[in-house]
């Protein structure tokens, strides 16, 4: 006798990607960042499998306009390092943002991703813009209020 409870895995052909706009207008980063990496996890889908990419494509707009409580502002330090002795650099939140207002949000949902080489390919369908504009109309994405 046959089984019919087989779990059914969706093909790469048959993955439905959607594009979706988001204002990060007044939003907290954290919170907005965990809504983004489940969206492009494919968390919210009911086809989610872990190991494939099912997720869709996210647009954010004004990423310049994001939040952050508290005095993280001037306390949270993003570090980077360039392998060489001495080669430690450090950057305030604040400075961060206003030096490249998309990185503060892009390090935020990166965080939040896998740390593999699915979750670099889920990071691809991220776009950030500081402004308002974005030029990614003729994929028609659906505004998402959050």
């Amino acid at each position: 006798m046959k089984n019919s409870n087989k779990t059914i895995l969706p093909g790469l052909d048959e993955i439905e990607r959607k594009w979706f706009v988001v204002d990060a207008s007044d939003q907290v980063l954290g919170r907005l960042a965990t809504r983004l990496a489940t969206l492009l996890m494919g968390k919210d889908r009911p086809n989610y499998t872990d190991f494939l990419d099912t997720g869709a494509f996210v647009i954010v707009v004004n990423a310049d306009k994001v939040r952050l409580t508290g005095k993280k502002w001037s306390q949270k330090v993003y570090y980077s390092h360039s392998r060489y002795p001495g080669g430690l650099k450090e950057i305030t939140a604040e400075n961060l943002l206003r030096r490249y207002p998309d990185r503060l949000v892009r390090l935020a949902v990166r965080g939040m991703l896998p740390k593999n080489k699915l979750g670099k390919r889920m990071i691809r369908k991220l776009k950030i813009y500081a402004g308002a504009d974005h030029p990614h109309q003729a994929q028609k994405p659906e505004p998402l209020a959050l």
